[in-house]
């Protein structure tokens, strides 16, 4: 009986917005800081886990931002979604990891398909003939595209990261770096040709051996 009422609150839960959910949150609620985390947790997690390369310290990234969220509930907007602050504390607790390291690992990119001209790297390819099953999977091509949005101008890659990896908006992207969204949207169209170079001549490199 327990198990059911949790789920029928945690049901009714999914239905408030995050700023209902905060309000919630600072009555002492517990139960409605964990649907924030439930929301969040998936794309912010990709997002860290693609930036940083990482696993374990992915983990660890995750639970600061959680907790930062924890701690700034009291000073947290209310009349917006809280998309947008997270993955702006997400990437900055990313680049001062980043900034450690001295050094940038990509992971493969996953698909993003909001918008009709959004293509993933994988579709950049040249379509000379059928990409096998398995090419997604490949290890060399995804050495490939770590390489290739390594290569980007700081200011396109973070866009394409965001993109393909946290899965945000132009709006929310142009929200987490603080640019307009036709800008981050410029950033995102202009970074497109450079991926389709790099990966187009691995391309031509690696088909032979794969197919």
């Amino acid at each position: 009986m327990q198990v059911i009422e949790r789920s029928k609150t945690q049901g009714s839960q999914a239905a408030l917005s995050d700023g209902m959910l905060v309000q919630q949150a600072l009555s002492g609620d517990q139960q409605a800081f964990e649907a924030l985390v439930r929301r969040y947790q998936v794309p912010l997690f990709n997002f860290i886990c693609h930036s940083l390369g990482n696993y374990d310290l992915a983990c660890d990234v995750s639970q600061h931002v959680f907790l930062q969220l924890y701690i700034s509930l009291p000073t947290l907007r209310t009349d917006a979604p809280l998309k947008s602050w997270l993955f702006q504390v997400a990437r900055n607790r990313c680049l001062d990891e980043l900034r450690r390291k001295r050094a940038l690992h990509f992971s493969e990119l996953e698909i993003s398909n909001d918008d009709d001209d959004d293509l993933s790297p994988l579709a950049m390819l040249p379509d000379t003939k059928p990409l096998p099953d398995e090419l997604a999977e490949h290890h060399d091509l995804q050495q490939a595209l770590r390489k290739a949005i390594d290569t980007l101008p700081p200011k396109y890659r973070s866009v394409v990261l965001l993109r393909y990896a946290g899965h945000l908006t132009f709006a929310e992207i142009g929200a987490t770096l603080t640019m307009p969204e036709a800008t981050a949207k410029t950033y995102f169209q202009r970074a497109r040709p450079l991926l389709r170079t790099a990966l187009g001549t691995w391309w031509e490199t690696h088909k032979g051996a794969i197919v």
